[in-house]
């Protein structure tokens, strides 16, 4: 027994010197450099990122971590595979068929996965570019609803009927959101031909100024509705445009109330907002009059 440790001791020692250092440098060199380059990946991102005036601390922080924890663990996970590599090479291992046969079991990943990984692509660039954030109401093509989650894969939306959607970022082309910085009230209303426009101007205008200025009201309101233009002569209507501006997905409870105020307002005023009409002209029948 003696005899096996002594010769196992004879043959340790000399490769412990000549490869024990190397081993060491490399382990301590990948924690340090994974160390250094968090602390470096950490004070980019807090310093690149930029909120704007309607994004709160608590959401700009948590996007902050979102992309800090996002680099970091993709450069640990490169660390990592660099590390290894270069023990397994140490202790003595072939790593060039190691590789090949890496490479062939990542292509037929690669197949499977190119689909994971463009969503994982663009749901980085959703969070880096914040173009949406939870709680906001968004239209992502033919869906529409407020973001109730993100993640490198998916967003979350529930509609107004209470479905909850489930959308793959790498299907996403085009986003809508309306509730980004602030939000419009956008309303067209029609009156009737032979209503005196500068009545129809003058009622909008205090109906939306009232709006504005009532306290239930007026910390959603930003600029109060008011009349724009005569926007459209329809068939049976004069169709007039009213725009004003409100605090982000406050424009629905305004735009609701103000269709209540300018029915009260065009009551008194008498404006009357026309029913559709159809006008049929009826012609001589030739038979009847032969």
């Amino acid at each position: 027994m003696k005899a096996i440790l002594s010769r196992w001791a004879d043959r340790a020692l000399p490769w412990l010197l000549a490869h024990g250092p190397r081993i060491l440098v490399i382990v301590a060199g990948a924690w340090l450099l994974n160390k250094a380059l968090n602390k470096f990946i950490e004070k980019a991102v807090r310093l690149a990122v930029r909120g704007d005036a309607h994004s709160s601390p608590e959401a700009e922080r948590q996007r902050e971590d979102t992309l800090i924890h996002i680099f970091a663990v993709t450069l640990r996970i490169v660390i990592l595979t660099l590390a290894v590599l270069m023990l397994l090479q140490e202790l003595g291992l072939m790593i060039g068929p190691m590789l090949a046969g890496a490479g062939i079991v990542g292509l037929a990943f690669g197949f499977g996965g190119q689909y994971l990984i463009r969503d994982v692509i663009a749901g980085l660039f959703i969070i880096l570019e914040n173009q949406y954030r939870i709680g906001d109401v968004v239209e992502l093509g033919a869906v529409s609803g407020t973001v109730e989650d993100i993640s490198l894969r998916r967003t979350v939306l529930r509609d107004l009927d209470g479905t909850v959607h489930y959308v793959p970022n790498g299907e996403i082309k085009t986003v809508s959101n309306q509730s980004r910085n602030f939000s419009r009230v956008n309303l067209d209303v029609s009156v009737a031909y032979g209503s005196d426009i500068e009545k129809v101007r003058a009622a909008v205008d205090r109906a939306g100024r009232e709006l504005a200025e009532d306290p239930q009201w007026r910390e959603f309101i930003t600029r109060a509705p008011a009349f724009v233009r005569v926007h459209r002569l329809a068939e049976s209507a004069v169709v007039v445009k009213i725009l004003g501006e409100t605090k982000p997905l406050k424009q629905w409870d305004v735009t609701g109330e103000l269709r209540r105020r300018l029915l009260d307002a065009f009551a008194r005023e008498g404006i009357v907002i026309p029913l559709p009409q159809v006008v049929v002209h009826g012609g001589k029948n030739k038979l009847s009059d032969e």
